[in-house]
């Protein structure tokens, strides 16, 4: 599918001038060692979610919506044999007798279990193999002179990759029944003014840049850069928390067929929905079970394992809407003081314990309010990690989308019902977030790390 026309809101023109956009300026060798210690952070992470189970763990299909977990991680290794090796390196394939096998296109997760699979350890000394000759080619490859290899790109990419699967994996584990396998620390707690934050902000209306042409390591899906037109809009100051949900649910939000979609309102009876995934009541008390550990539900975090319909019902109540992909970027990136937009909503420098809730350092998203020195321009708070956000977007191509390297990264997910998730979550590792940086699933998806925050027009007085 090609882009023809806007995605959402009005596309003015393609993106001009020094001021709309900043490209990183890093030298060679740094690159080089972003690019080697990308890949080590994702393999430390990998190597602790396959690492805290036991074989069986590993082999088995906690969920026929994923994996087993020892698929993830050869399909891991394959990735970057594939790309790494042979495409960039040019060097002799190791395994292509497996490479089917780890295809994710030919064969469906519910599947997976039924392929001859490696067994847990041939899969690690498989991916360790791939990894000591990738360093090798990474040593020797110049990061210049091609798009896929310019900045670094293909190495950025298989990191991403990986910490993809890595929350893939989280998730599995989050799926797995059996007692805790991992541990972390809670988050900190909301700082002294989250109770007495605007419910709101208002985002002047008016033209922004929404994409990138400039980020070095960027998906085809975020490019290109261009000028979006959108039009004044309230949108919440933080993410839509357990509490607010809660009223929701006891309001009867579950049993009237007043705030859903008619497909939502059809899945929800279909499969007796009445609560986010994994909560229980406990006469008066909601709980929820979270990596092995059933707990009170806190009412002070942001409701997690709701799928876009949920979203979108409880919007409907709260006589709101869910906020467009445009509005989402804009309330992210744009800077109404300078016109430009940032990488981040706090500006241009890279993710920090300080300012986002990401990596796994914390199997929890933080309280509503927290980080507030990761807020946006106009005082939006938590846009980046701690829950995915919905949408109300469908995923759609840019005017002038280019798929690369392949298509199958995003062209063959455009239309069809998948609806776009930003901002990233806890599970999310810094590689692969940005302020540009697009997810997308079925709007019945309710395993993923997903919560929403609510918007609504902005009247012309408001404006």
């Amino acid at each position: 599918m090609t882009a023809t026309g806007p995605v959402t809101g009005a596309v003015t023109g393609p993106a001009t001038g020094p001021s709309t956009e900043t490209a990183p300026v890093v030298g060679a060798e740094a690159l080089r060692q972003r690019a080697v210690d990308a890949l080590r952070t994702a393999r430390e992470r990998t190597a602790l979610l396959t690492g805290c189970v036991e074989d069986p763990d590993l082999t088995a299909q906690h969920s026929p919506l994923m994996s087993p977990l020892v698929w993830d991680l050869t399909h891991i290794g394959n990735q970057e044999e594939q790309w790494l090796l042979r495409t960039v390196g040019g060097r002799e394939a190791l395994r292509p007798d497996i490479d089917k096998v780890y295809d994710a296109f030919e064969h469906p997760r519910a599947e997976r279990p039924s392929l001859p699979l490696l067994p847990p350890a041939e899969a690690r000394g498989y991916v360790a193999d791939v990894r000591s000759r990738v360093l090798d080619v990474l040593e020797s490859t110049p990061l210049t002179g091609g798009r896929l290899i310019d900045a670094g790109f293909a190495f950025g990419m298989i990191a991403q990759h990986e910490q993809q699967h890595d929350e893939t994996m989280l998730i599995t584990h989050q799926l797995r029944r059996g007692p805790a396998a991992l541990t972390a620390p809670p988050p900190p707690p909301a700082p002294a003014d989250a109770a007495g934050l605007p419910a709101e902000v208002l985002v002047p209306g008016g033209p922004f840049l929404m994409g990138t042409s400039t980020e070095p390591w960027s998906l085809d899906n975020e490019r290109p850069g261009h000028t979006r037109e959108v039009p004044g809009f309230f949108i919440d100051t933080v993410p839509v928390g357990n509490g607010a949900y809660t009223r929701f649910i006891e309001d009867g939000g579950y049993e009237d067929a007043r705030w859903w979609a008619p497909e939502g309102w059809a899945y929800l009876r279909e499969h007796g929905l009445a609560a986010p995934l994994f909560w229980q009541r406990d006469g008066r008390t909601w709980l929820r079970r979270r990596f092995g550990v059933t707990e009170p539900v806190p009412a002070d975090e942001p409701v997690l394992h709701v799928s876009w319909y949920e979203a979108d019902a409880y919007a409907r109540w709260a006589g709101r809407r869910l906020p467009t992909e445009a509005e989402w970027e804009k309330a992210a990136r744009h800077d109404p003081a300078t016109g430009r937009s940032r990488r981040y909503p706090w500006g241009d420098a890279d993710p920090s314990p300080e300012l986002a809730n990401l990596g796994q350092r914390h199997l929890r998203p933080a309280p509503v309010g927290s980080y507030p020195a990761g807020a946006s321009p106009l005082g939006v708070r938590q846009l980046m990690g701690d829950v995915w956000e919905w949408t109300s977007s469908e995923f759609l191509p840019y005017p002038g989308f280019a798929a690369f390297p392949y298509r199958e990264y995003s062209e063959v997910f455009f239309g069809d019902g998948y609806r776009v998730l930003r901002g990233g979550c806890f599970a999310v590792d810094p590689v692969a977030c940005r302020g540009t940086f697009r997810n997308w699933d079925h709007p019945i998806r309710r395993q993923i790390f997903s919560g929403f925050r609510t918007a609504r027009d902005a009247t012309p007085e408001a404006v």
